[in-house]
């Protein structure tokens, strides 16, 4: 019996048409099947936002061998969810997200769509990755970064994660990267973030703007400092959130 290739799982939060998950499907081309879904237009911030109000649809976009691309008009987690329950065919080997473009280290993660649609990715059980390159630009090259996706991803389909979790993987930009550091997520916060104005008839209105504020900037176990010294940075990255060490601290409120 021949063997079955495996299953690729593609997503992203910029949408269908995005320069980043082209090249995330090229470098994946050779490793198994491939099958996309991804929202049909910009999605960036969702985090983990699924649609329950309103019904999904997705629609078959391109089928060539090997790879199956469809848009969806939910939230990448919407595309991972539809994509997994009722599009693919069987369960997939890998699930991979992005390319991203823009950086979603440090606290970018609690925000970024991306990172959650792999770790909904980690919810079904399959190794998943998110990949970001630290360049916003609609033409950003992504020749050096589709090098790390792709060795990245062959060590993920060969060796597994552990349950649960799954890899924030952030590219700097340009043809000079150092390598890969395995690094925690950095303390740090978004300062400034609104830029008060007025629309056309004087009310006020809010754009979304700030700076990132690192806290730690000199310390060289964090994916902040990795990815402004010229290193690929991954930070293993958990769906639960319990605070564990902090529970038997407050064992104490179970006698109130």
């Amino acid at each position: 019996m021949k063997k079955q290739k495996p299953l690729i799982f593609i997503t992203n939060d910029d949408g269908y048409q995005a320069g980043g998950i082209n090249a995330l499907i090229d470098s994946m081309r050779g490793l198994g099947e491939i099958v996309v879904v991804a929202p049909d237009g910009p999605r960036s911030g969702m985090s983990s936002a699924i649609t329950s109000i309103n019904p999904l649809r997705a629609h078959l976009l391109e089928e060539q061998d090997d790879l199956k691309i469809y848009a969806c008009t939910g939230t990448p987690v919407d595309c991972v969810k539809l994509g997994i329950s009722e599009i693919c065919d069987r369960k997939p080997d890998l699930v991979v997200t992005g390319i991203n473009h823009g950086s979603n280290a440090a606290i970018a993660v609690l925000y970024s769509g991306t990172m959650g649609a792999a770790l909904e990715g980690c919810v079904f059980e399959v190794p998943s990755i998110g990949f970001s390159l630290l360049d916003h630009s609609k033409d950003a090259d992504f020749g050096e970064a589709q090098k790390y996706t792709r060795l990245i991803s062959e060590q993920v389909l060969k060796s597994g994660l552990p349950k649960g979790t799954c890899l924030n993987v952030n590219i700097p930009k340009g043809d000079d990267i150092k390598g890969i550091r395995i690094c925690r997520q950095t303390s740090g916060k978004w300062v400034e973030e609104f830029d008060r104005s007025q629309d056309g008839i004087g009310k006020e209105v809010y754009w979304l703007t700030g700076h990132f504020r690192n806290d730690e900037p000199e310390d060289e176990s964090t994916d902040e400092w990795a990815l402004h010294n010229g290193y690929v940075s991954i930070v293993p990255t958990k769906v639960d959130m319990t605070h564990h060490d902090f529970m038997d601290v407050i064992r104490h409120l179970e006698q109130l």
